[in-house]
């Protein structure tokens, strides 16, 4: 099930006419919490619960460029892509000013989350998708990345 813009301001809308301050919408595909704000605004946060595209191609070894490994680019030998799972805004941490959730050298674990992209204002959680250590970062904090650009590798534990 995929939601449109137009379907979360149908949501917001009815969720205005209504006493409740917070709503959490969970599918098999993504979790979406709202919450109203003390002025009567909106927040949102939204993860994606599926799988992250992961692909790697033994043997093939590119040197990605500022904007990150291309969408469908190979990964390189030994290593892991995590993907963003939607076109959207790329950010390192959590809030400005908050350290970054991993950095190179991190340990994760699949359910790792290594960063989040805002896609119409609603942030998606992403998570590593593999187990073992970041090898390197390849967008910048509050960059741009398509759907499946590569955000980062990770060196799977054998």
């Amino acid at each position: 099930m995929d939601l449109t813009s137009d379907d979360v301001q149908d949501i917001l809308q009815l969720l205005d006419g209504l006493p409740f301050g917070e709503m959490h919408l969970r599918t098999a595909s993504f979790s979406l919490w709202l919450r109203r704000t003390a002025d009567g605004e909106w927040t949102q946060e939204m993860q994606v619960l599926s799988e992250p595209a992961l692909t790697g191609a033994p043997g093939v070894a590119e040197a990605p460029g500022p904007a990150g490994g291309a969408p469908g680019a190979p990964v390189p030998d030994g290593m892991r892509a995590v993907r963003a799972p939607l076109p959207g805004t790329f950010y390192r941490a959590p809030m400005p000013g908050a350290p970054p959730f991993v950095e190179v050298g991190s340990r994760v674990e699949r359910d790792t989350v290594v960063g989040i992209v805002e896609t119409m204002k609603l942030m998606n959680s992403v998570c590593a998708g593999a187990r073992g250590t970041v090898a390197e970062i390849l967008l910048a904090n509050a960059q741009f990345a398509e759907r499946d650009t590569a955000l980062m590798w990770i060196r799977e534990d054998p």
